[in-house]
């Protein structure tokens, strides 16, 4: 969403960078005949503490993983596309008089204090999105605005530029899943989804109308939450509340018979706060039907989770496959690794299909 061009300037292929809390995912996509393929896809660990909350609290040892992940990779472009989330960036709908884009970008230069919780907008980079006609006043339209102080973008930013990278498109995770869903997914007129990103510590919501972001949030609760409250219940280490997280599994000292429901029971607070985000978009926009919900990111594999929210809702749920329309260069990536990229990979693969001028 961001133009940051004249900041930093890259060259051709764009790899897409997601940067999360606890690892860093890079997918590098090019095209051929057949349509888009991922070329590469690399994951590499962070030690907790580098990234929270979608904050930089430790930029060297970023840099230095950063460095690593590219040099492991075999990945020649320096030129990437990455996204923010969290407390970072702020995301409003607004509703503006019909007006063609220029005379829309002098309006909300001259006027973005009146939308944006910010005092001083010399201080803050922000962009916008025209999604269409505003459904309930056809003089209107509605307007995604995007923003984030200069400081924060800059401390996220500098980290990158010392491992010698070239930031072409800074985007935002909401954003960078719809990308992903309109390249693998076919969707009727006025169609209603909802793509739920689980990470480490953030869960991104995105409510896609018509393939376009109508509804986004950001809360910070994610898979960590779940693991912690796991170690807490049965005293056990962060490595083995993992396995029982995601595998529904245990040695001989836990009770396997609950431990499905003690998973979910420690998972309901994430839940709850997807339940009532939904309740929320129902109330504000109409209560119009939705059709789908699509999970992504590392905690989605939360055991029983799927059907627990499914159930919950009331709403067909299933995880998103960013591949279903997306090929993979078998030489460089184990078809044994592709389940488990579907799952960790939809907002890198998102941020790889990023071209210089989207927008």
């Amino acid at each position: 969403m961001f133009d940051i061009k004249e900041v930093f300037t890259g060259k051709k292929r764009l790899v897409g960078l997601d940067i999360g809390s606890n690892s860093l995912k890079l997918a590098e996509i090019v095209s051929s005949s057949r349509g888009p393929v991922l070329n590469r896809f690399f994951q590499r660990p962070l030690p907790k503490g580098i990234i929270v909350e979608g904050n930089v609290e430790d930029p060297r040892a970023l840099t230095a993983h950063l460095k690593e992940l590219f040099r492991n990779s075999g990945c020649k472009g320096r030129g990437v596309v990455t996204s923010l989330s969290g407390n970072a960036v702020i995301i409003k709908k607004v509703a503006f008089a019909q007006m063609e884009e220029p005379e829309l970008r002098d309006l909300i230069r001259d006027e973005a204090g009146k939308y944006l919780p910010f005092d001083n907008m010399a201080e803050v980079y922000y962009d916008f999105q025209i999604l269409g006609d505003n459904e309930y006043n056809p003089n209107q339209m509605d307007v995604i605005l995007v923003a984030a102080k200069k400081t924060d973008i800059n401390n996220y930013l500098d980290p990158l530029s010392a491992a010698g990278l070239a930031v072409n498109i800074l985007d935002v995770d909401s954003f960078a899943l719809e990308t992903m869903y309109e390249a693998n997914y076919d969707f009727e007129d006025n169609e209603i989804v909802v793509i739920v990103n689980i990470g480490a510590s953030i869960t991104n919501i995105n409510i896609i109308k018509n393939g376009m972001s109508i509804f986004t949030r950001d809360f910070t609760l994610g898979g960590n939450s779940v693991t912690e409250a796991l170690q807490e219940k049965y005293r056990i280490s962060f490595d083995e509340a993992e396995t029982i997280k995601l595998e529904g599994l245990a040695g001989e000292d836990q009770n396997r018979e609950e431990l499905p429901q003690a998973v979910l029971d420690c998972a309901d607070p994430i839940c709850l706060e997807i339940e009532r985000s939904i309740d929320y978009f129902r109330s504000t926009f109409g209560g119009d039907y939705i059709k789908h919900v699509y999970l992504a990111g590392g905690s989605a594999r939360i055991s029983g989770l799927t059907e627990n929210l499914s159930q919950r809702l009331n709403i067909e749920t299933e995880l998103i496959n960013p591949l279903l329309k997306i090929g993979f260069n078998k030489k460089n990536i184990d078809a044994g690794k592709i389940e488990d990229i579907k799952t960790v990979g939809a907002v890198a693969i998102g941020l790889g299909l990023r071209k210089i001028g989207d927008k």
